[in-house]
């Protein structure tokens, strides 16, 4: 293989730049080219697909978003859509593609490997909800963005003896709120997997108040209801003032961390180790901070598992 193809497809997460650099450093140390396709999946139906060299990979690690830019295409979910993309790729000789992206990505990389087209899924997505990998590129940035918002609004909160409901996103997946959560010491946590009752929540409120505490904190993950809504009823239930902030996009921007840096390159490089190899149909992942790969396929047949330990946990320690 001496040609191969990279984009970014989904929603942009934090180290996305960093696999692009990876993708491009390690492939042309290989003596392969890499072609840079912009705007996704959309961009690659189009035809708006560029040469990279080492300078187009040059000052980005440390820039969050992505360089190639991302688009959602329901165009190319059709087959029409999808034999105009491999059609551009033959056109270019692109011989392999590393998609870079979340679930819908890797749904868009599956439907390329079914017809015979070689295709690789790095694991790029703040929601950190792809089964296979126990980290995401982006979810370590997000998570941290996320962090130091609840810290200001925590000042605020107890200035104003206040309750904050603070959602946060990850779609179906409640890995930041959880993360989150524990990390800042909230009072409740809800999460899809897993989301305690608003009983359950007011009561822990009430207890909390009766005790003394002035002021509470409850991360709401999207996947569970609209935070705005949550905190009126939070409100009308136990008399409390109470605040929302949705983080929205915030979570989503931002200077990559190491973490994410380090992740986004590893998995970059290891992309490219299986198109040479021959590989195909694959995603690459990190467990047990190993690097590993998957059937893309198979891997997009089970269902993200979330750590129930660390949820009892945050139950145990906000009492």
């Amino acid at each position: 293989m001496k040609k191969i193809g990279v984009l970014t497809s989904g929603g942009d997460a934090p180290g996305m730049n960093a696999a692009i650099r990876a993708v491009v450093r390690k492939a042309i140390f290989s003596d392969m080219e890499v072609y840079g396709i912009y705007n996704g999946y959309q961009g690659l139906m189009e035809g708006n697909i560029k040469k990279m060299e080492l300078g187009s990979a040059g000052d980005i690690i440390q820039r969050g978003g992505t360089v190639l830019y991302s688009a959602r295409s329901d165009e190319f979910k059709t087959e029409e859509g999808q034999q105009t993309a491999i059609k551009q790729l033959n056109k270019f000789g692109i011989e392999g593609l590393i998609v870079i992206g979340g679930d819908g990505s890797f749904q868009g990389a599956a439907k390329l490997t079914e017809k015979g087209y070689p295709c690789i899924g790095v694991p790029g997505t703040i929601d950190n909800d792809i089964p296979g990998t126990d980290f995401t590129i982006g979810f370590d940035t997000a998570l941290n963005t996320i962090i130091d918002a609840v810290d200001k609004i925590r000042d605020t909160a107890t200035s104003h003896e206040r309750t904050y409901v603070i959602e946060v996103m990850g779609r179906n997946a409640g890995d930041l709120a959880l993360w989150a959560g524990l990390a800042d010491g909230a009072e409740s946590i809800l999460i899809p997997e897993n989301t305690n009752d608003f009983d359950t929540v007011v009561d822990r409120l009430k207890k909390g108040q009766a005790r003394g505490k002035k002021h509470s904190i409850i991360i709401l993950a999207e996947g569970v209801g609209n935070g705005i809504d949550y905190g009126n009823k939070i409100e009308d239930a136990t008399g409390m003032e109470t605040r929302v902030t949705v983080l929205g996009h915030i979570q989503r921007g931002g200077r990559p961390s190491g973490f994410d840096r380090v992740l986004a390159s590893r998995l970059g490089a290891k992309a490219v180790e299986l198109l040479i190899e021959g590989q195909a149909g694959r995603m690459v992942g990190i467990q047990n901070n190993k690097l590993v790969d998957h059937d893309i396929i198979e891997a997009l047949k089970q269902k993200h598992q979330i750590d129930l330990d660390m949820y009892r946990l945050s139950n145990e320690l906000s009492i």
